[in-house]
């Protein structure tokens, strides 16, 4: 696994894997749900992917997909790559919606609806909350990968 990958928590955050991604929860939460969805290679330019790579992501993103619709139920799913900190391939895939949601006394408000995500404002989970999402989330998961 790349050094972003390993920045965002893996393994400890890891959802699920395929073979060219990983989906982590995100260590900080600006909306419940939100994820990161990363590339396992060196590449850090969006173009640099194998063909391979870019046939999975459709499978992998219809997962998040549905996952977070069960599990959320968002108004809109954002999909940010932004690759200045961390340079290998990701995105952060946040779910939006008016208010707020929660899991297991786990609350988080959507700060930037409608507007932009705040990402500046999210929340930091425990590890105790990082394993409680990935539970329930890995729950929701499709079997077959």
């Amino acid at each position: 696994m790349n050094e972003t990958i390993h920045k965002f928590g893996y393994p400890a955050t890891l959802i699920a894997e395929y073979q060219h991604w990983v989906v982590l929860l995100r260590p900080a939460q600006p909306t419940l749900g939100s994820l990161v969805l990363a590339a396992k290679s060196e590449v850090t330019a969006f173009s640099e992917l194998k063909p391979k790579a870019f046939t999975e992501l459709s499978k992998v993103i219809a997962a998040i997909e549905k996952v977070l619709k069960q599990a959320v139920a968002p108004a809109r799913i954002n999909y940010l790559m932004l690759m200045m900190v961390d340079p290998h391939v990701h995105f952060h895939v946040i779910p939006r919606y008016e208010g707020g949601r929660g899991y297991a006394g786990i609350d988080v408000s959507d700060a930037g609806w409608p507007d932009v995500p705040a990402l500046g404002e999210a929340r930091t989970l425990t590890d105790e909350e990082v394993e409680k999402l990935i539970g329930w989330l890995r729950g929701w998961w499709p079997k077959s990968r």
